[in-house]
């Protein structure tokens, strides 16, 4: 009774791990979950833990021993997706930034929004020009330490916080001269709903970037919006296609295709290179939910494709509940106030990221999406009318756009490291020169009902290369599958005309001259053999 109950106990153990997850506020949750536990389990019970009531716009990710990063399925288990060895280590990070944060219900999510986007600021993914990387960081000094006072902030106070990973005295300078005569008198609250509303305009609002580089080998960056979808360059938005010109989006090995209609008659395909497989599954994932979630309404409008190749890899896009979570939160009113919150929290952060991202069980190749039209409702109006033309491009910085690997970062291109050394983010001196109104090494447009899968007519060799190569692969893949079938299948008459099944067929095929050739001498000397070396070897083990 005792032993059975010791194992019990042991088995019981085996069935709990510990997880940590790190907070946007740089504090760390550790809970033990039951190994079964699935990724919803643990977001309610973070969720819970935060008061947090508007959780549709947060995700858990998590990285892998690659260092690819994923965002945690909530309706899969925990232990399947972790490819490495428990405890495990995530982090809570926006998943989808709210189009509109300042106009969020609970003061608790904007002020982890809050964080999200300060976050973002300081690692160069919310990048932006001097005077309003400045206003920002204003914001975040008022919300931090509230008004300026003489006896508490001597000369050069602003200094001793970080806000971007890199920035000049005069920079200093003029964040501390906006938080002491034009912030005067605003509440912390009033100061985060301000710098909000304010990063809400940039063109780098909501931007989690995606290393990849385009058919000419150029490096970008491509990024999921609220608003749609972004391409940057050098210092430049190259491309910007709102969600309802979005009509499919699709991968093949590390190559992406976006696919978009910008007019009845013009329609285009944008493609990049991710640096791994792997990136670019995760790329596509975080595509396709993006647009399910700033687009349609309710799950049922998303479609479920399979693909037509049967000899490339997996194929579909499944809406689950809980994958693409709804919109419909903000309109919660009751709940905990941001007074729970531990003032604590709102002292100034020198932020140590670890950030992780996720994948879908089934690996896609192609997803349409159907256009609705109430996605535009989201574009703020100044948005709305910089779009009309969303092929042209738009500087957004002073500088280069390079944001700073984090401690557990995506699987980035050579080139991130090359410009590392001499960048300057978010209003530092500029330090490289602006670049050339150019779209060289981005895919041109092409306009009517045909166009070619690169869109880029200057590149039409290595489209009819990499076309001729993928129909080589796919021929070798079906003939490879033949011959195994073929093989499977001739093992499997050989068995089963060696055996005693008396029936027909067979015995017309014992009794014809090829197989009693092959009986006598083939299957009847490998048999002896075979019979002999297992005799040899239940000898050699009863001796030994």
């Amino acid at each position: 009774m005792l032993s059975r109950f010791m194992s019990g106990s042991i088995r019981n153990l085996e069935r709990e791990y510990s997880c940590t997850v790190r907070l946007l506020d740089d504090t760390e949750y550790t809970c033990t979950i039951q190994r079964d536990a699935k990724g919803q389990y643990l977001f309610d019970l973070i969720c819970h833990h935060l008061n947090l009531l508007e959780k549709d716009y947060f995700g858990i990710r998590y990285v892998d021993p690659d260092k690819q990063r994923h965002w945690l399925e909530v309706t899969k288990s925990i232990a399947k997706q972790m490819k490495s060895q428990p405890p495990f280590t995530m982090c809570l990070r926006v998943k989808f930034y709210p189009p509109d944060p300042a106009a969020l219900k609970e003061e608790i999510t904007r002020y982890f929004v809050f964080l999200q986007i300060k976050r973002d600021l300081y690692h160069g993914r919310l990048l932006c020009k001097t005077s309003d990387a400045a206003m920002l960081a204003a914001h975040i000094l008022q919300a931090e330490i509230g008004d300026y006072d003489p006896g508490k902030h001597p000369e050069g106070y602003s200094s001793k916080f970080q806000f971007f990973p890199k920035h000049s005295e005069r920079l200093e300078r003029r964040i501390a001269d906006i938080h002491k005569t034009e912030l005067i008198g605003q509440t912390p609250e009033t100061s985060e709903r301000n710098f909000l509303q304010k990063a809400q305009m940039l063109e780098t609002y909501g931007v989690d970037p995606h290393p990849c580089k385009d058919v000419s080998g150029n490096p970008a960056f491509l990024s999921f919006t609220p608003f749609g979808f972004v391409v940057l360059q050098g210092n430049k938005r190259v491309h910007f296609l709102k969600w309802n010109e979005v009509t499919k989006l699709k991968f093949e090995g590390k190559t992406f295709h976006i696919h978009a209609n910008q007019r009845e008659d013009l329609k285009i395909i944008l493609t990049y290179f991710a640096p791994t497989p792997e990136a670019c599954k995760h790329l596509w994932k975080c595509g396709v939910e993006n647009q399910a979630f700033y687009k349609l309404e309710k799950s049922s409008q998303v479609r479920t494709v399979s693909s037509s190749n049967l000899f490339f890899k997996g194929s579909r896009f499944r809406y689950r509940a809980g994958l693409v979570p709804s919109r419909s939160c903000p309109s919660i009113t009751h709940g905990p106030r941001l007074s729970s919150v531990p003032r604590t929290r709102r002292r100034a952060v020198h932020i140590s990221i670890m950030e992780g991202l996720e994948s879908l069980r089934d690996s896609a190749h192609s997803t349409p999406v159907r256009s609705v039209s109430h996605s535009e409702s989201f574009l703020p109006r100044s948005r709305s009318q910089a779009t009309d033309a969303s092929d042209r491009t738009a500087v957004i910085s002073d500088e280069a756009y390079s944001p700073s690997d984090s401690v557990l970062p995506t699987p980035v291109a050579e080139h991130s490291t090359e410009q590392a050394g001499s960048r300057q983010v978010n209003g530092a001196p500029c330090s490289i020169e602006e670049e050339k109104e150019s779209e060289a090494g981005t895919p041109t447009l092409a306009v009517g009902g045909d166009f070619g899968e690169e869109g880029a007519g200057g590149d039409s060799a290595l489209s009819e290369v990499e076309q001729v190569n993928k129909f080589v692969l796919s021929v070798l893949r079906l003939l490879l599958v033949t011959i195994g079938l073929l093989f499977v299948l001739l093992l499997l008459l050989i068995i089963l005309t060696e055996s005693d099944l008396d029936i027909a067929f067979l015995r017309d095929i014992r009794q014809t001259p090829e197989f009693e050739q092959f009986h006598y001498e083939y299957f009847c000397p490998l048999r002896r053999w075979f019979a002999c070396k297992l005799r040899w070897v239940g000898g050699w083990l009863i001796n030994k």
